[in-house]
């Protein structure tokens, strides 16, 4: 997501990282719960704050890792829907044949399909070979005539932030 701890001007952002994480005007994130290893963590924060030049690397390290702890922020907005775009296509399995003894085609599909909700949270809900998204390649000649198909995939699509369409596949 072009996510860096550099600023354009190629200085760092740990500084600007840890006065964010001791800006006494904000309250804890909401998943903090009180005896956490979250008070340790500013208690060690705490007794750096005076020598940050002296200790950069570990600085840095521990700025990352309490900001990572504390990533409890709302992606409900519009700005996010590029979160929400991404969907997960795992063909667990595909097969169709003719049988044996009828001629008839017997098909078998287990398709499952994984969502991001509005606020991050991710879930899979059965879905079917004809859910399947135009850029899956794989099944194209899935019920037509009873070809011989034994297919596994999974395939994740989105939209980025400006709308543009992408994808990626792995067959198995």
């Amino acid at each position: 997501m072009g996510a860096s701890d550099r600023v354009d001007d190629g200085g760092n952002m740990t500084e600007r990282l840890f006065d964010i994480v001791f800006d006494t005007g904000r309250s804890l994130p909401q998943s903090i719960e009180a005896g956490a290893p979250y008070q340790q963590d500013m208690r060690v924060f705490a007794s750096l704050r005076g020598h940050r030049a002296a200790v950069p690397p570990l600085l840095a390290a521990l700025t990352l890792q309490l900001i990572r702890n504390r990533a409890d922020i709302d992606i409900s907005g519009p700005e996010f829907n590029f979160v929400r775009s991404i969907r997960i296509f795992d063909v667990r399995y595909a097969w169709q044949r003719e049988s044996d003894r009828s001629g008839d085609c017997r098909r078998r599909a287990f398709v499952m399909l994984g969502t991001y909700g509005t606020q991050g949270d991710f879930s899979w809900q059965p879905s079917t070979v004809d859910a399947l998204p135009v850029a899956h390649v794989g099944l194209e000649r899935w019920g037509e005539h009873c070809p011989d198909i034994h297919h596994r995939s999974v395939l994740v699509e989105w939209r980025d932030y400006a709308g543009h369409y992408g994808f990626e596949q792995v067959n198995y």
